[in-house]
């Protein structure tokens, strides 16, 4: 079905749309989250981290809101950079509370927030991240005109 968001480069179906503002929320929020923390503990707001992890953080706050913005704008760039945070951020998160969730692993899934929400959110970006970076270029078998 090509019925749907008319963009630079011809019709683009609706799933394109509704996958792009989802990714665009969560990194909006994901910048928001590290705004946040930042701005409530300063520089050292992640000071029990491991260094990488620290620097990645804040590193999140320019990187989180550059990914929103690109894939909003259907840039397919803005694909490969959500789909490299959410990899860098995953791994980190992962890493440092990995010893927690083994010893209270029930703990982590009493809600969705934190880091199962997070790893949620990952995994929707690394499933839809090939096809939507196909729409935005315009290409693929339901994006071709006849």
């Amino acid at each position: 079905m090509t019925q749907g968001i008319r963009g630079g480069r011809g019709v683009r179906p609706r799933w394109v749309w509704w996958v792009a503002a989802v990714w665009a929320a969560g990194f909006a929020e994901g910048a928001a989250v590290h705004a946040y923390q930042v701005g409530s503990g300063g520089l050292h707001a992640y000071a029990w981290w491991p260094v990488p992890s620290q620097v990645l953080f804040h590193a999140l706050l320019v990187l989180d809101p550059l990914a929103a913005v690109l894939v909003a704008r259907a840039r397919p760039t803005g694909v490969w950079l959500g789909a490299g945070v959410m990899a860098a951020d995953l791994t980190a998160n992962w890493w440092a509370n990995w010893d927690d969730v083994l010893r209270r692993p029930l703990a982590y899934l009493q809600g969705m927030v934190g880091l199962p929400a997070m790893t949620l959110f990952g995994l929707s970006v690394f499933v839809t991240a090939a096809p939507l970076r196909r729409a935005f270029l315009g290409t693929g078998p339901a994006l071709r005109r006849p």
